[in-house]
Order: structure tokens, then C-alpha cells, then sequence
């Protein structure tokens, strides 16, 4: 997740830092899109970790496909088209976006070669005083055969018209068609507990899971997790604001019930953070605590909860946070064994068919391209 400009200097730094302080008390939803800043130190990888797929721009969700190839959404490159003076904008000074159609879904065969299925997506970037945050493809599912996008970059306030943010259904040929308006959705049911210094109105959509013939996606800015069918309609599940205030949830996992996992919001506090546990009926419970800035939640063969942090111990922005991430594993008493260290600004996970872990690395922070995905060999963990 890189911005469409650049930092110039280290004086830039501090004005991104500036910017994010002036938000701090209103969101942590801004690093769910990405920030442009210098590349960072090479980190040193844990011996079990290995670099599968390389080349993505922003890559986010990532989803295994009845077909066995590994299917990621990548945020894209942002653009410069702007709706200032025609709708009304985020706030400062996430806001004004800029927007265009940079996004993409790839498809990686078993020796990590991309091809690209799906381009042309909205992708939006906020505003450069907080290193242009991109969002654009987020996720991906599959019910039966179908590919599923979630959109998180598109509307008229990140910069497009004519676009909304919602979900996508692929067909054989590639061609995406819009089944859920997940945008028109949120203006129409808003939930308890918006945050005005942040509010997006067409929603910042991160994580999504496909649970039997339906959708579940979770939207951090609003604080939301909502059921999608496969003929368009949506549901809310649970009003997470309603009971947690602003949070910032973003990933989500099913095993009986559904799990949540938490990023926070500015400043970010080392071990701040939860996993929420969600019943189908809504009924919403932190049960995983002591977690930093969760970006992603995944179960293995055994039921076991491993969690992504996507940085620890360091402030983020800044290159003292990369190379922080680090994926855990949290036993049925509730302690947790790191299984994996060295990840820079990780962004989601998916369990493969061979019983390792993918992950989203260099999913923002970094230059144009270097989005990897990382496999981990969580038998080899070395932690």
C-alpha cells in the first residue's frame, strides 16, 4: 500500500506525522489503505517464512479458489481524479481523496506466477498530508465456483463519480459485475457510533469471508460487520460501534461463530488490541485480548486462531516500524506463540491447501510493485 506521491525528504515525514496526530483521536482506519513513504530496511524473516509471489501493488485480501490457484486483491496505484466542489469531501485531513482505476485481482499459479484477471478497479488515495492511503480491491471470496470482490476504493467521496463501493461478482470470462451497493447500504443505515473528524461516507470495506451460499464483509470506519446473498442482499449482523465505540475492525474468520480482528485507532498502544467474537444473532464480545494492529484473523485444520499483526513495539509512520510484523498463534487458554517475525506492514492471511499460511506482505508503505506474498510453514515455527 503506497500513496501515488511520494516522500521527498525526511521534513515530509514529519508532516505525515503531523497529519496523523491531527486525526489520532478520530481514526486508525487510515493505515487499512496504505501510505507512500521511502522503502524500508530489508527486514530479516524468521527461517520459515519464504517469498512465494512477488510484483502486487497494494495486495490485500487472499483467498485459495476451488481451481487451487491463489486469488489476491490488490489496492492499486490510486489516480488523479478529484469530486472537489461537486460532493462534499472526507474531512481534513484524510480528506480530499483522489481516485482511478487502478486496481486489480490477481490469480498466482503453485510456482507464484501472477496473471491478472480483473483490472481496471476503483482505487483512491487520501489526502498527501497523510502519504496518500490507498484503497481499492480489498478482498476476495468464493461461493462454489464464483469469485467475489469487496471494493473499498470507489464513490463519489474517494474521488469518483459514477462508482460505489460494494461487491463485485466475477464471471467466467473475468467480467465483474455489481451485485451489493454496499455504499448505498451504510448512507442508508447508518450505524450507532460514527466518528465525524473521520467519517467516510462511502465506507473503507476491508475484510470479507464466503460462510456456506452467503458473504460476510466488515467495514472498520463505521465499525460493522453486514451478510451479503448472492442476489444482493444485505443485512447487518452487528452494529459494532453500537457496543465497542470506534474500534477500527477489520478482518474476519468463521468457526462457528465469526472473528474479528481489531487494528485500534491513533495512538496506537503495544497490546492494545482485541479479536471480538460475533454469533450469528450479532452479540458482540472481545475474547482474544493483549494484540497490536490486527490486520488479519485465520483458523488451520485444528481450529487453531492464528492472528497478524501487521507491526509491534514501533510507531507507525516511519521506518523504525518496518519489518515488525509478525503472525501469532493463540492456544485455547489464551496465550500466544509468535510463529513468525520480520513482516513488513502484512495486510491479510489465507491457510493454502498444503497447510501453510499466505500472507499479504509489503502491503503498503512500499513502492509500486513490491507487494509480496509470503508463505509460512507453520509446522516450522521457530518461536
Amino acid at each position: 500500500m503506497f500513496g501515488i506521491r511520494m516522500f521527498r525528504t525526511m521534513c515530509d515525514v514529519n508532516v505525515i506525522m503531523r497529519g496523523i496526530q491531527v486525526a489520532a483521536l478520530a481514526t486508525g482506519a487510515a493505515i487499512l489503505l496504505g501510505v507512500g513513504v521511502q522503502q524500508p530496511a530489508r527486514a530479516q524473516l524468521t527461517s520459515n517464512v519464504t517469498v512465494f509471489s512477488s510484483g502486487y501493488n497494494c495486495p490485500r485480501g487472499l483467498k485459495f479458489g476451488p481451481d487451487g490457484f491463489l486469488y489476491v486483491a490488490e489496492g492499486g496505484l490510486g489516480g488523479d481524479r478529484s469530486t472537489i466542489g461537486i460532493v462534499d469531501q472526507v474531512p481534513f485531513p484524510i480528506g480530499p481523496y483522489t481516485g482511478g482505476f487502478t486496481a486489480r485481482v490477481s490469480k498466482v499459479d503453485a510456482r507464484g506466477v501472477r496473471t491478472t484477471i480483473v483490472d481496471g478497479l476503483p482505487s483512491s488515495a487520501t489526502n498527501p498530508i497523510t502519504g496518500g492511503f490507498i484503497s481499492g480491491a480489498s478482498d476476495v471470496a468464493f461461493v462454489g465456483r464464483t469469485l467475489y470482490i469487496l471494493l473499498s476504493g470507489a464513490g463519489p467521496s474517494h474521488g469518483l463519480l459514477g462508482t460505489t463501493n460494494g461487491i463485485l461478482r466475477v464471471n467466467p470470462i473475468g467480467r465483474p459485475t455489481l451485485i451489493a451497493d454496499l455504499s448505498a447500504f451504510q448512507k442508508a443505515n447508518p450505524v450507532a457510533n460514527t466518528q465525524p473528524d473521520d467519517f467516510e461516507p462511502d465506507g473503507t470495506w476491508y475484510g470479507m469471508v464466503a460462510v456456506k451460499d452467503k458473504l460476510y464483509a466488515v467495514e472498520p470506519n463505521h465499525g460493522e460487520l453486514d451478510e451479503i446473498t448472492t442476489s444482493g442482499q444485505i443485512h447487518r449482523i452487528a452494529d459494532i460501534s453500537a457496543t465497542q465505540g470506534h474500534i477500527v475492525p477489520t478482518s474476519i474468520a468463521f468457526r462457528d461463530n465469526f472473528y474479528v480482528g481489531n487494528l485500534g485507532t491513533f495512538p496506537m498502544a503495544q497490546g492494545g488490541e482485541v479479536v471480538l467474537q460475533i454469533n450469528p444473532a450479532g452479540h458482540v464480545a472481545p475474547v482474544v485480548p493483549e494484540l497490536t494492529a490486527v490486520l488479519g484473523v485465520a483458523f488451520d485444520s485444528r481450529n487453531r486462531l492464528y492472528v497478524l499483526e501487521t507491526f509491534t513495539g514501533q510507531p507507525f509512520p516511519g521506518p523504525p516500524a518496518a519489518g515488525t510484523g509478525q503472525v501469532v498463534r493463540v492456544d485455547t487458554n489464551g496465550h500466544h506463540q509468535v510463529i513468525a517475525t520480520g513482516l513488513t506492514f502484512p495486510t491479510a492471511m489465507t491457510f493454502g491447501p498444503d497447510g501453510a499460511l499466505y500472507v499479504s506482505n509489503n502491503g503498503f508503505a512500499t513502492p509500486p510493485g513490491t507487494g509480496q506474498i509470503v508463505r509460512i510453514d507453520v509446522g516450522e515455527a521457530s518461536h
